[in-house]
């Protein structure tokens, strides 16, 4: 990335200063460049400036908010710059092309500055790389209906491997936030409603992602998927005891086994604490208790949120001191509280500069251990013509078709599906012939590519339609719409109906809209005030149901909806959360019965549009009761999931009833392929307390385990479960393993548990902390094939 200017530059800043010495530590060599900048240097390196790549390769230009101003790259530039926010996520760019200006933006910061110290470059990659181009995988949903983190690693890998190639270091994912209430529009972008099932997948998309040298960022630090209706960035009532025992755990343990590097707090306030000033979150838990020693960066314009929507800060000083102290480093999306405002802060007393010093070291080790303090070259895409750089090669598009595959989730069969060759297929609803009915609100086509219609979509997204047309090359198949998705619009449901009549099998494509603050059913600031299914979607699935005609529903959505009566009349329900690029050929591939589903529900799919919040883990109270008339039952439970094969689970074995509340219970059992063709069972392992000494859910998920197995083939599986895993918060705000029963169930869902066994813990209570056990041990014993 150097030119004849650059090294000039950074030559006679100090070619033999101890920060470019190689054999010091990076905190070394970190701490020696503190003592050589000035305040506003020190500050210019704790804010990102927002800037997109330019299409032409040539220099960028700020991209402006109505938060933050104008920006002045010629005046900002001299003090140095910490981040580049989004070069290649603001706008379509061509990677080579776009790696070519980022290039030179670099040039331009390390030329301009005394110490020649390059930015450190972020970009989204929720499903994927948010560029023009790029893959679009299946939304974090999905992955958690595969069950199947080593999958999800494999992605994460390629998703990095592709952001380093045209010069992006950090990542803003994964988002670690647990479902509590279906109607928050983000709920796509979660990893579902269990904390192990969230930390178990999100434990191996940071490990993949950091494995290519991408700094993974949790998110969001912490409560936000707690607010109150489901209403995005709105208040947020929960307990120490939820938080600490359903919020946290999944953050405890990507920090613990995953070791990112950087953390975003939460917009959000606990308790009336801001978590953008919370030191005691911040720091307190997150640094000193856990250990973390990476980066925390506010999530886009949380700093002056503390000032503009909480008010616990009197202007943007205030606010820049209070995030400071609290534990954040980085103020994002561009620099608007750590500008000015913060300078002044220190100048009058407010904040002392040791704190920015502390914020700015940590800042710095990260930069030396990316090999931004190095001279790093340009990467090779900045040097290779427009078109050259593929970002969706066919290895991607590959792992995309597999992860779609594995996460769809078949919620019903009568006994239509896989379809045997229909003649006469009649495709109906809004969401069969729409490109970006696969894509969640953090994809590039749906984030950005909206609003630049004449670029194109970048990648092939084959509908629905298209799909089946390919699986089904000799049946007919007719296209009806009926209805939008979420206009309400009547007058194309009798076309419809005419057509479903007509046909041997109605597939009826129903769903969601991404889009962002209102401008979709689905994504950020996307709530829905009840979980019937959009518009006049309902409508359209009932008539369409009375027409007679076996129907499939397919839904194409980000979060689960009521279905009305399709539970008991379609033919089959098949779930797909947004699955990506690739996402119809796998539906297709599944509706004909080549690709056996084995995807289990993340998220409980509700009886009725009303019973939120509400997920599968409830405390008797929260459960259906005599004393009110809401019954908030989920119609398919949390880890429901049927596929093509059919599993028998038997020979359920405890080495002993009895463990130490330090010790663990020895459990095996045998799952056997019984059916004609090769599948897999999600094995899943539920805790049940039946007494303790605060209220705690009926059933929590403490471990699963996917297993496939050809026709007639068995496995044994043994399972050792430490008895740390019955750990909770108790009265006292310890977390504790307390003696006495526990019921450990196999379960095929939460709520289809169909071997059980009671054990008795035994000994004094126990308190545990963050170094306790997370998960059981499994054990996979191939059986050999035996007769069905």
């Amino acid at each position: 990335m150097t030119d004849a200017t650059t090294t000039t530059t950074r030559t006679d800043a100090a070619a033999d200063a101890p920060w470019r010495d190689l054999s010091l530590t990076a905190a070394a060599r970190a701490t020696a460049l503190i003592a050589e900048l000035t305040l506003e240097e020190k500050i210019a390196q704790l804010y990102g400036i927002w800037i997109g790549a330019s299409d032409d390769g040539d220099d960028v230009a700020p991209h402006q908010h109505e938060m933050s101003g104008d920006v002045d790259l010629d005046a900002l530039l001299p003090k140095g710059l910490g981040q580049i926010t989004r070069a290649f996520g603001t706008a379509p760019v061509d990677p080579a092309l776009g790696a070519q200006s980022l290039a030179r933006l670099q040039e331009r910061i390390v030329a301009s500055s005394r110490f020649g110290i390059p930015a450190l470059v972020h970009e989204e990659c929720l499903a994927g790389f948010a560029a023009y181009g790029a893959t679009a995988y299946p939304v974090p949903l999905s992955w958690a209906a595969t069950f199947d983190p080593d999958l999800i690693e494999r992605m994460s890998r390629r998703i990095g491997d592709d952001m380093r190639s045209v010069g992006v270091h950090q990542g803003l994912a994964p988002v670690l936030d647990v479902v509590r209430d279906a109607r928050w529009g983000r709920v796509e972008e979660t990893m579902g409603e269990d904390p192990y099932l969230v930390g178990s997948v999100g434990t191996a998309y940071v490990r993949g992602l950091e494995a290519s040298g991408i700094v993974a960022t949790l998110k969001h630090f912490v409560g936000y998927s707690a607010s109150r209706a489901g209403r995005n960035l709105a208040p947020v009532s929960v307990g120490a005891r939820e938080v600490a025992d359903v919020l946290l755990p999944p953050f405890e343990m990507v920090v613990r086994e995953a070791k990112p590097r950087s953390v975003m707090n939460a917009y959000t306030d606990l308790d009336g604490v801001p978590t953008a000033a919370d030191r005691e979150l911040l720091t307190g838990l997150l640094r000193e208790t856990w250990g973390f020693e990476g980066t925390v960066v506010a999530d886009y314009f949380s700093v002056a949120f503390l000032q503009t929507l909480h008010g616990t800060a009197g202007d943007l000083g205030d606010a820049a001191a209070a995030a400071l102290e609290a534990g954040i480093d980085v103020e994002l999306p561009t620099v608007h509280a750590f500008g000015e405002p913060l300078v002044r802060a220190v100048a009058d007393g407010r904040l002392d500069e040791q704190v920015i010093d502390r914020a700015l070291l940590r800042v710095l080790v990260q930069k030396v251990e990316i090999g931004l303090l190095d001279d790093p070259a340009a990467p090779a895409a900045a040097t290779a013509s427009k078109g050259a750089v593929d970002l969706d090669p066919v290895e991607n598009r590959a792992l995309a078709r597999r992860i779609a595959e594995e996460a769809i989730v078949l919620l019903r069969n009568d006994g239509t599906l896989p379809l045997a060759a229909p003649r006469r297929i009649a495709v109906v609803g809004p969401t069969a012939d729409d490109p970006l009915a696969v894509l969640g609100c953090y994809a590039f086509p749906t984030h950005v590519g909206v609003h630049h219609p004449k670029s194109g979509l970048g990648i092939e997204l084959p509908t629905l339609v298209e799909a089946l047309r390919a699986e089904f090359p000799d049946a007919e198949i007719t296209v009806a719409r009926g209805t939008s998705i979420d206009g309400g619009e009547t007058d194309g449901i009798a076309v419809a109906v005419e057509l479903a009549a007509s046909a041997d099998v109605v597939v009826l494509a129903l769903g969601d809209r991404a889009g962002l603050f209102g401008r979709g059913t689905s994504g950020e600031g996307c709530d829905a005030e009840t979980l019937d299914l959009p518009g006049a979607q309902g409508a359209l699935l009932e008539a369409v149901l009375d027409a007679g005609t076996p129907t499939v529903l397919t839904l194409l959505a980000g979060r689960p909806y009521v279905l009305g009566t399709a539970p008991e009349r379609a033919a089959g329900i098949v779930q797909a959360f947004f699955p990506g690029e690739e996402g119809t050929r796998a539906l297709a591939a599944i509706l004909a019965g080549r690709v056996n589903p084995s995807g289990r529900l993340p998220v409980s799919v509700p009886a009725t549009p009303g019973a939120q919040p509400s997920t599968y883990l409830a405390s008797t109270l929260a459960r259906r009761s005599e004393v009110s008339n809401i019954d908030p039952t989920a119609r398919y439970p949390f880890g429901h999931g049927i596929g093509y094969a059919s599993f028998a689970w038997s020979d359920l074995l405890v080495e002993s009833g009895e463990a130490t509340t330090e010790g663990a219970v020895r459990m095996s059992l045998t799952v056997r392929n019984t059916g004609d063709r090769a599948g897999a069972e999600i094995v899943q392992l539920y805790l049940h307390d039946p007494v303790a000494s605060v209220v705690r859910p009926v059933r929590r998920l403490i471990g699963f385990r996917r297993v496939e197995l050809e026709p007639g083939a068995s496995v044994h599986l043994d399972v050792e479960v430490p008895a740390d895993l019955a750990a909770f918060t108790g009265r006292d705000g310890l977390r504790i393993v307390e003696p006495g029963t526990l019921v450990l169930g196999f379960g095929r869902s939460s709520a289809d548990l169909p071997l059980e066994a009671t054990v008795e813990l035994t000994g004094p209570v126990r308190v545990v902390d963050h170094t306790r056990a997370l998960h059981p041990t499994w054990t996979v014993v191939p059986a050999g094939a035996d007769a069905r």
